[in-house]
């Protein structure tokens, strides 16, 4: 049982119980139980942090249903690992190396020190960012449903925000708030720092408490920092411009909206594909080359040790380097005036892939199940799935029980990762002594 087994079996764990408490009658609102496809599509996807439904959560589910899939998408966002250690400290229990080495490679940290540390400020982290959430949006939301449906409508909606999850209990999921400043910065807000990742969420409030508190030495970033912020910051950008260039002339989605609105759901539209799933606008009204743009966002995703999927903005940043260095004519791969490990190079161009591939396969067997469907469509839903983000043209309920489970199998794949999954398959790397001559090879 090595490491990596132990987290994707552990993540099936936690789809297995949440299918079974799913299914009970307690979860349904007619109180009867519950389809198993209906219970397994959904524990996956809240488990995944994605969000795809093959139902409508507000009106299917009871409060019970509605809780669980909230839990659900805390420890799907926190990981299987991050979860079970924190439940080993709250018993007090110390975790031996075994458990350090899987913390180590589930948050894909340098070094094994300090992990109990780490999780602590992770929960703690997550609670104070989710806290604020629900703060924020209850004056949004308790004038239109009173105290107590308002108040857990904020709270639904503020972990799944934070966890990337994009669940939502609005039957337009956030549509009917497009126009709501307060709604569209705060599930945003919740997206980005969700998905940035903690080890930057620490590294901005030592910066920030260092520039408060005058220090001398101030915080010196890393290069994850540096990676994660900028790209993050790129793509919000590129995002923006790109739909609203393009939408604003669709009346289904931008065009009759006043420019206020426009840039606003032009904002939030460039945040939700990096794995939210929340939408102010219908999906499937936008144009081709909208839905392109969403789907290249959706690939790239969040950034590595965040709540949200994808290829990841790191692996980019690193593909790109590579190609601007062959461009360049040189031989070392830098970024930030820091040089790139050749293990990193090879793990990102796996990670590129295996992503690639599973999304193609996906593809290609519900195009087969589903012949009826458009490309673009079952394209856009693959990929969501595969990226954990949970858009969806609106096909997602109606697509064949094959369809279903191949979706399934394709947001499990996105969650754990493929070099994790692969990993767990294949076992350990055995070392070797065993070098081979180099020889040249006529590429592209």
């Amino acid at each position: 049982m090595t490491v990596a087994r132990t987290i994707c079996l552990g993540f099936l764990a936690v789809i297995a119980v949440g299918t079974i408490l799913l299914m009970m009658p307690f979860s349904t609102s007619d109180g009867t139980w519950n389809n198993l496809i209906v219970a397994l599509f959904t524990s996956t996807s809240a488990v995944c942090v994605t969000g795809l439904s093959v139902v409508d959560p507000g009106t299917y589910f009871s409060f019970w249903g509605q809780l669980f899939i909230a839990l659900l998408a805390q420890i799907g966002g926190l990981g299987y690992m991050t979860t079970t250690t924190f439940l080993i400290l709250l018993i007090g229990r110390k975790f031996d190396m075994r458990q350090k080495i899987a913390i180590q490679q589930a948050l894909d940290r340098p070094g094994m020190s300090g992990s109990s540390q780490v999780i602590r400020s992770i929960i703690a982290t997550t609670l104070i960012f989710e806290l604020t959430g629900v703060f924020l949006l209850l004056p949004a939301f308790v004038p239109e449903y009173g105290w107590s449906q308002g108040l857990w409508l904020a709270i639904f909606h503020s972990i799944n925000a934070w966890n990337n999850a994009g669940f939502s209990l609005f039957k337009d999921n956030l549509i009917g708030y497009q126009s709501s400043f307060l709604v569209v910065f705060t599930i945003s807000m919740l997206i980005i720092f969700g998905g940035i990742g903690y080890q930057v969420i620490l590294e901005m409030y030592l910066w920030l408490r260092d520039r408060i508190l005058k220090k001398i030495q101030t915080q010196v970033f890393t290069l994850d920092f540096k990676v994660a912020t900028s790209t993050t910051i790129i793509l919000l950008l590129i995002g923006i411009i790109a739909f609203f260039c393009i939408e604003i002339r669709n009346p289904e989605t931008f065009g009759s909206l006043n420019l206020r609105d426009q840039i606003l759901v032009a904002w939030f539209q460039s945040v939700t594909p990096r794995t939210a799933g929340f939408n102010t606008i219908d999906i499937s009204k936008m144009t081709t080359a909208g839905l392109f743009i969403t789907i290249a966002l959706m690939f790239i995703g969040a950034s590595p040790g965040g709540t949200g999927g994808g290829m990841k903005t790191t692996t980019l940043r690193v593909l790109t380097s590579c190609t601007k260095t062959i461009l360049r004519g040189k031989e070392e791969v830098l970024l930030y005036d820091r040089k790139i490990a050749i293990t990193l190079i090879l793990k990102a161009v796996g990670v590129l892939v295996g992503s690639v591939a599973t999304v193609i396969f996906a593809t290609i067997l519900i195009s087969l199940t589903d012949p009826t469907l458009d490309f673009i469509q079952i394209l856009f839903e693959v990929v969501s799935a595969f990226a954990t983000v949970g858009l969806s043209t609106g096909i997602t309920g109606t697509i064949s029980t094959a369809a279903k489970l191949i979706l399934i199998v394709t947001m499990y794949v996105g969650r754990v990762g493929v070099l994790l999954l692969m990993s767990a398959v294949l076992g350990d790397p055995r070392p070797t002594r065993i070098h081979y001559p180099e020889e040249n090879l006529l590429v592209g």
